[in-house]
């Protein structure tokens, strides 16, 4: 286990914005999910978790394994990038 750092983190949390809101907006311009933002909200959701584990995963950490108040910083982060879809 490694302990990550706030500017590493803050460096996960600024690629996982740019992937998140790239990955929305092919997902907008693709018919098949017209009309399902709410689809398209959870499975962004689920995508942001995804990402941010993998990537940590790398790092040899978790989000396990980081300190509550980075993980505060996550949530928040989270609910910003799907509050801007």
């Amino acid at each position: 286990m490694v302990i990550i750092n706030e500017k590493t983190l803050d460096e996960i949390l600024e690629y996982l914005e740019n992937s998140i809101m790239n990955l929305s907006n092919q997902i907008k311009e693709n018919a098949e999910f017209q009309n399902e933002t709410s689809n398209i909200k959870d499975f962004l959701s689920e995508q942001f978790d995804i990402r941010l584990e993998n990537m940590l995963q790398t790092k040899k950490s978790s989000i396990h394994h980081l300190e509550s108040g980075m993980k505060n910083t996550v949530i928040q982060k989270k609910a910003s990038v799907l509050e801007k879809i």
